[in-house]
């Protein structure tokens, strides 16, 4: 992108003045919003993380920007070291949260969170323990909050009766004309209809609380100390709204408990990982400590299964849409992505019992966590 263009974004926000600016050059590994390292010469803070947020899949950048306000100050409230532990959002001059340039495009900035560090991928055990202790004490910090005060950024994100629902209707339209090759995983979902209704029967009958959700519970989304290997702060605040803790904790097990990569095609492979699911399992409760309902705990395991035939579900209508949503690298291969989510929400039915009694061990001996 244009340097110019950058900086005079940058300057819409206090103590950015342009002559103020050093550099501006790309930061991280995201792929929806575009974002920058800001070197300043001088001020409380020299370093800033500028961003041009994605408007084409967050259509209300404002409402955006409140709920992380809120979210964030909820934190801070009780944050022991503020500055770290949540993000900071630097307003613009006017006292906005975020800048609409002149193209029409929504720019914000954050407080860069030194001696710190994001991994991009799980390299030990106990970098998955330690995302599950962060997410579950995220959890824990907004467990007091008005999570329905929050706008939905993408609506029905984890609305699974919703996601069937577009299901059908890519079936039924089959326009990519791909239906006919793929009758044995529409069946797959078709059978498993009414367990995926489950979580949303749940929240409607109040038995699950609505909850502040981040909704993509990956480990590149914890910023760590480098020097303990704890997370210090949750970052990539764009997907947090209203929604079910269960979802959370089991899309990390989805995509972090798996024998296999999401893209892998020899489903031989493909499975879930009980030792790293019962660290997971122990992470979360410890860090979550008391705010988790017994209903919660109860449905921990139904949550990593759901999500799993949640996403498996998206890849599948996506491949029958043509593959419009989620990048591919070949033909099939959202085909393949369903597949492999598939035999992993197999492979957790097979293992049913032994998930519930792990988090049934976890839940009574939390804190005790044993890692080689």
């Amino acid at each position: 992108m244009d340097r110019q263009k950058l900086i005079r974004a940058a300057a819409a926000f206090e103590g950015c003045d342009k002559d103020n600016i050093l550099s501006v050059t790309r930061h991280g590994h995201g792929h929806i919003n575009d974002t920058y390292l800001l070197q300043l010469r001088s001020g409380r803070f020299n370093r800033l993380i500028l961003q041009r947020i994605n408007t084409d899949i967050f259509t209300d950048p404002i409402g955006l920007m409140d709920n992380i306000l809120k979210v964030t100050e909820h934190i801070r409230a009780t944050a022991i070291d503020p500055l770290r532990e949540t993000l900071t959002v630097i307003r613009t001059r006017d006292g906005r949260p975020c800048y609409r340039d002149e193209d029409g495009s929504y720019w914000r900035i954050y407080l860069y969170i030194e001696n710190a560090v994001c991994l991009e991928k799980v390299d030990n055990p106990r970098d998955f323990y330690e995302s599950a202790v962060s997410f579950g004490h995220f959890q824990r910090q907004l467990s007091d909050f008005p999570a329905d005060s929050l706008i939905e950024t993408i609506p029905d994100f984890h609305n699974t009766v919703k996601r069937y629902l577009d299901f059908e209707k890519a079936v039924s339209m089959d326009i990519a004309g791909r239906a006919a090759s793929a009758m044995q995983e529409i069946a797959f979902v078709r059978n498993r209809r009414e367990m995926m209704s489950r979580g949303e029967l749940l929240r409607k009958n109040g038995e699950l609380p609505l909850r502040v959700t981040h909704n993509d519970t990956k480990l590149n989304n914890i910023m760590m100390d480098p020097e303990t290997g704890r997370g210090i702060c949750i970052i990539d605040l764009d997907t947090v709204m209203p929604g079910l803790s269960i979802y959370d904790f089991g899309d990390s097990i989805r995509f972090g408990a798996n024998t296999a990569d999401e893209d892998e095609m020899d489903l031989s492979k493909v499975g879930l990982d009980l030792e790293l699911y019962r660290l997971y399992v122990q992470g979360f409760i410890k860090g979550a400590e008391d705010s988790l309902t017994r209903a919660e705990i109860d449905n921990l395991s139904y949550g990593a299964w759901n999500m799993t035939m949640e996403c498996g579900m998206r890849f599948l209508t996506d491949h029958l849409n043509g593959d419009v949503y989620f990048k591919t690298a070949r033909a099939g291969h959202n085909l393949c992505r369903a597949r492999n989510q598939f035999k992993l929400a197999m492979d957790m039915e097979d293992k049913r019992d032994e998930m519930k009694m792990i988090v049934d061990d976890c839940n009574n001996k939390r804190g005790l966590v044993c890692l080689n």
